[in-house]
């Protein structure tokens, strides 16, 4: 029952949130946000432990790494686009790459959290499997990376199309990059919303990003640490 409510649940309560959302249209209804928080409490009052959810949805984990490689296709279909803007897309990325380092460092440091901790606080802003891959190089722990990844997407989900309509971003590829720099996945997923320009940059930032962040992890990084940790 446990290993059929992790897969099966998972989806039915996944589309169940996205047919509120679809009709109600309120940003507190995201799926992202109320598909967890539903899950969250059921295995709460059920008294399941995360271990037996995770027998049944452990799939849909797998799926992300092909989940990913999807947001290829419309990146192949815009790729004139893409390439005119290569050295835009590429600078303001690799920024961002930087600043997400660093605030992950001051905010940890700032809270007073242990080296382990703040190893796995630290590639937050990357999609899942490859922050959790970053996690074990950097000696972090993987786990807690994707939960800070999780927080990181969802509430950038919510927070960057405030930010969109705050400062009247335009052009399609101001959004998908803040999107995708900001919150990964998830940014990538509302950006679509937006449309299929904004959903294919933010999927390049997103991709980009993590293979940035993997050189980053390796060199700036452990030099940036030593000096903040020391």
């Amino acid at each position: 029952m446990t290993v059929a409510f992790g897969l099966i649940g998972t989806v039915v309560i996944f589309y169940a949130s996205k047919w509120l959302y679809a009709r109600y249209e309120k940003i507190w209804l995201s799926p992202l946000l109320i598909c967890p928080l539903i899950l969250v409490i059921i295995l709460l009052t059920t008294g399941t432990s995360y271990a037996q959810y995770n027998s049944g949805a452990d799939i849909l984990s797998t799926l992300l790494g092909p989940a990913t490689v999807a947001f290829a296709v419309p990146m192949y279909k815009n790729y004139a686009l893409l390439k005119k803007n290569a050295l835009a897309i590429f600078a303001s990325l690799l920024v961002g790459c930087i600043v997400a380092i660093v605030s992950s460092l001051m905010l940890a440091l700032a809270a007073g959290l242990n080296n382990d901790m703040i190893n796995s606080l630290v590639p937050r802003s990357i999609t899942t499997p490859i922050a959790m891959d970053i996690s074990t190089i950097i000696g972090g722990d993987p786990t807690m990376t994707a939960v800070f990844v999780i927080v990181t997407g969802l509430t950038g989900s919510i927070v960057g199309p405030i930010v969109i309509r705050t400062l009247r971003f335009r052009r399609a590829a101001s959004k998908g990059l803040l999107l995708g720099m900001g919150a990964h996945g998830c940014g990538t997923s509302k950006a679509f919303e937006f449309g299929e320009l904004e959903g294919t940059f933010s999927s390049l930032a997103m991709i980009v990003a993590a293979l940035v962040s993997i050189i980053l992890s390796e060199t700036f990084f452990p030099y940036l640490a030593k000096i903040l940790l020391s």
